[in-house]
This record gives structure tokens, sequence and C-alpha cells, in this order.
């Protein structure tokens, strides 16, 4: 008995998080849907910075200048990226497929590289949902932090530079 509690909890578990994960995917495909469009294509020395980073199609990096990072609206979304460390306030850079949300006033080419290899990272996992998807579970078990993607990135901030 004690292993059937078990086994359903787990199944309830993790479709609450795929369940959380789709909606997380179903918003970041919204706002890029919106905002790409505003977005201006990166300049003769950024482009170097994200071909030094890796990425393959640096050319379709749309870089979207904002007042504060784009972040879920639905509530109980914006709660558990919380919880694992996307503090949306105080983000300054978001990559979201080919589109790099910067904050007004915050940037800089370690930032440019940064979010540039989480591009690259989008491109080897082949579809913002499947990038996400990785993206989204390697947060529950290591937090944003330790989220190998974000260490990769880190790793990537001097390399990337002029």
């Amino acid at each position: 008995m004690h292993l059937e509690m078990t086994n359903g909890f787990n199944d309830f578990f993790s479709a609450m998080i795929n369940n959380l994960i789709a909606r997380g995917i179903s918003w970041a495909k919204k706002v890029v849907e919106e905002q790409a469009k505003e977005g201006r294509l990166l300049s003769d020395s950024e482009l170097i910075v994200a071909k030094k980073v890796g990425v393959r199609y640096p050319e379709r990096i749309r870089i979207v200048f904002v007042d504060q990072i784009p972040h879920p609206e639905d509530p109980q979304l914006l709660e558990i990226a919380q919880s694992y460390g996307l503090s949306f306030p105080s983000m300054i850079g978001l990559a979201l497929g080919y589109t790099i949300f910067i904050r007004n006033n915050n940037f800089s080419e370690k930032l440019l590289a940064h979010e540039c290899r989480h591009v690259y990272q989008f491109e080897q996992a082949g579809s913002i949902e499947s990038y996400l998807q990785n993206y989204l579970q390697s947060l529950l078990p290591n937090g944003y932090a330790n989220s190998p993607y974000e260490k990769d990135a880190q790793a990537w901030e001097k390399k990337g530079q002029s």
C-alpha cells in the first residue's frame, strides 16, 4: 500500500511540474511573439561576442531594452519561479529563444555574453520548448544559482568579451 501511495504521489507531482513547465513555455512563447519585433539586431561587435560564446545564428538575435524584465502574470508561475531563485524585479537580462531582454541602463558585454550563451543553449536544444523544459527542470534540484545552465553562462561571460 505504501508503494502505491508513493507512486501515486510521484505521478501527481510529476504531472503538476509538467503542467507548470508547459504554462511557463506558453508564457515565454507569447512574450517573444509580442515583443521580439521591438528588438534591434546585434551590432558588428555584438555579433562577435555572440559568435565567441558559440551562437550558430547570431544574426537572428534581437535585443529588446525594457524598463523591467518580462515576468509571468500567472501568480502561481511567478511564485514558483521566485522560489527557485528567479527574481524578476532584480533581473537585468533574460534570453528567450533568439530574443534577449535587457533592462534599460544595464547593457554590458559581460551581460550580452551571458545571455548569448543562453541563446547557444537554446540552439543546442533545438526549440524553445525543449530548452525551457530542460532549463526549468534543472532548477528543481539545483535552484537558479546552481543550475548547470546558469553556471555555463557565467563561465562564458569573460570569454565572450572583446
